[in-house]
């Protein structure tokens, strides 16, 4: 109830009751009450020692075990002078090149490319695309509103225009699904927080549907109606993965590395990088800097290698 109060995500919920679960297993199911600054740092150090787990998956212990004295508990969190904490590593993101990119999308049909085009163009994290509502596309102003990021934001992006009448055709297709789910006593969409009792018609207007929705109906228990909720984001995961592999494509890839690749190739265009800061959404601009170390500039570099093979290429 903590992590709803707060507002924070279902999985981030689902997270610190993970971890919590874990810590109070590993000390033999003592209260937290009972424990403090040994206990915790004995569990955390085990994750790293032992385990042998990555900094942020520590790190999300460690938030959770923080969250659960301060928010729950009510208690301090305390002191953890002698924690280690595992070294985190400077990864930067794996992209896709152009080519790979069209080549992977040439395998893709139907809902699961346009998902993968949305991203791509746009610039949108796949839960993003997957909880995007009709009413957030504006036709008449190029560009996509996206609700409740990463960090609970609003930001707005651009819509490609070589999606529009695609995008129009399908948004036509979940209309009639919407006016076919009315005529049975349905057509609900699940509204964020309270929204449904302040508006109470609008969870079945067309402009509240998802744009990409599921193909069943489920429960909605805030109602104890039938709604129909958002896609899957595995639905994109399983056909994108299927396209990687008939493309013969060696990267580690995922519907994510689209995001990447937006924000790489927009930088190799001569993109302003505050601008691609905005349009991704990143709090911080070193966040949105990593990109700029994806793709470097060797066109006026030459190998030893090539000196001495006498493959010298000059510019």
């Amino acid at each position: 109830m903590a992590c709803r109060r707060k507002h924070y995500s279902p999985k981030t919920e689902q997270s610190y009751v993970l971890w919590i679960k874990q810590y109070i297993l590993f000390h033999k199911k003592r209260h937290p009450r009972d424990m403090g600054q040994t206990e915790i740092e004995s569990y955390l150090n085990y994750l790293a020692s032992k385990r042998n787990l990555s900094a942020s998956t520590q790190s999300a212990a460690l938030n959770a075990i923080a969250f659960l004295y301060r928010h729950v508990l009510n208690e301090p969190m305390p002191e953890l002078s002698k924690l280690f904490r595992v070294k985190r590593r400077q990864n930067i993101p794996v992209v896709l090149s152009v080519s790979e990119v069209q080549r992977i999308l040439n395998h893709m049909s139907g809902t699961t490319r346009l998902m993968a085009q949305l991203i791509y163009g746009t610039g949108m994290r796949i839960l993003e695309c997957m909880t995007l509502r009709v009413k957030d596309i504006d036709f008449e102003l190029h560009s996509i509103t996206v609700r409740a990021g990463k960090g609970n934001k609003d930001r707005s992006t651009l819509l490609p225009g070589s999606l529009e009448t695609e995008l129009r055709g399908h948004l036509l297709k979940i209309a009639q699904l919407h006016k076919k789910d009315v005529l049975q006593g349905n057509g609900y969409a699940p509204m964020p927080n309270a929204l449904y009792r302040k508006y109470p018609s609008a969870s079945q207007s067309l402009g509240w549907q998802f744009v990409f929705p599921s193909a069943v109906l489920r429960p909605w228990q805030a109602t104890n109606t039938l709604a129909r909720w958002h896609a899957s984001p595995s639905t994109l995961r399983r056909a994108f993965k299927y396209a990687v592999r008939q493309a013969n494509i060696v990267k580690l890839v995922g519907p994510h590395t689209l995001r990447h690749s937006f924000a790489s190739h927009l930088l190799a265009s001569g993109t302003d990088i505050r601008t691609i800061q905005t349009l991704l959404g990143h709090r911080h601009l070193e966040t949105t800097m990593i990109y700029t170390h994806v793709t470097p500039d060797n066109k006026n570099v030459c190998s030893p290698l090539d000196q001495i093979q006498g493959l010298v290429v000059t510019p």
